[in-house]
Parts: structure tokens; C-alpha cells; sequence
């Protein structure tokens, strides 16, 4: 897609945004005793499933992830609010990238906001698609998975991101 091929623009950055989901799992230890060291069981407990979404500028190295506890157009909405209000709230347009999952698209602002607000959201990005089955998110959690060393321009922040009511 030509949008890669942009200059970097700090008035409109390319940023991507898709998401993953990772399973919750508490692994039982077997506790150790005097002489012999701590086992770990094959066997682990479900604790439910995280959602876990990379919102990335690659043309500026930076890359965060946000953890939800659904994947729905509501947490959609919500992650697009946080990225326009909060990571890029001085920037002309936000050119974003994101894949066709039913729930990326402007339709998601209109469930979890007023009219006005899901219109003023909708409007400072430029949506783009990437075709089907041809995720980036791969790519970029394999970098996520990579120690982060001072001297790496990358940033690199995860929190926990509570959908709008």
C-alpha cells in the first residue's frame, strides 16, 4: 500500500492499530522443600482472556499496547478516543492503518458515543485498510517481545484501558 511510502509528517502520522487476544493462564508450582527445587506442573488453571491491542507509528518508532478485558466495537471506539485525545491530540489527521475485522470501522464511534463526538472522532482520521489476511500485527508483537535497551528511540507503554459506558 502507498500509505508506507509516505514522508514521516508529525501533522499526520500513519498509525496502525489492530489487536490479539492471549489467554489468562496461572500455572500451579509444586512448592519446594529443603534439598529439592521448585517444580512446575504441566497442568495450569484458565483464568478467562485478555485482549490485547499495538497501536504503532512506525515512520517514529513508537509502539504501545493497551489491554482490554472484551475485543468489541465499543473497546474500538475506545482505543480510537485514546489514540486522536490523548497519544496524538496536536496532529491535522491521524492516517490510520487497520485490517477489515467488522469492528473496525466509523460505525464502532457511533455505538459507544453521542453523534457530535463519534463525528469529531471519525473526522481526524483517514482510515485505511490492509487487505485480507495480511496482518501486520504479527510483525509488530514480535518486536513488542524484544527487550527494550536505553539507547532504542522505540517507547514502549502498556496499561489497562477501561471501554467507555
Amino acid at each position: 500500500m502507498e500509505v508506507y511510502q509516505r514522508p514521516y509528517d508529525p501533522l499526520y502520522p500513519v498509525v496502525c492499530i489492530d489487536e490479539t487476544n492471549k489467554p489468562l493462564i496461572e500455572e500451579t508450582r509444586i512448592p519446594c522443600e529443603p534439598g529439592h527445587p521448585e517444580k512446575v506442573d504441566s497442568v495450569y488453571v484458565r483464568n478467562g482472556v485478555a485482549d490485547v491491542f499495538m497501536i504503532s507509528e512506525p515512520l517514529a518508532g513508537r509502539r504501545e499496547t493497551v489491554v482490554t478485558q472484551t475485543r468489541t466495537a465499543l473497546d474500538f471506539a475506545g482505543i480510537l478516543k485514546y489514540t486522536s485525545d490523548t497519544l496524538y491530540p496536536r496532529t491535522e489527521r491521524i492516517i490510520l492503518v487497520t485490517d477489515n475485522l467488522n469492528t473496525h470501522s466509523p460505525a464502532s464511534l457511533y455505538k459507544a458515543f453521542p453523534p457530535e463526538e463519534a463525528r469529531r472522532l471519525s473526522e481526524r482520521f483517514e482510515w485505511h485498510y490492509t487487505p485480507k489476511h495480511r496482518s501486520w500485527l504479527d510483525r509488530w508483537i514480535r518486536l513488542l517481545r524484544q527487550p527494550v535497551y536505553p539507547k532504542q528511540e522505540s517507547k514502549i507503554c502498556t496499561r489497562l484501558y477501561n471501554r467507555p459506558q
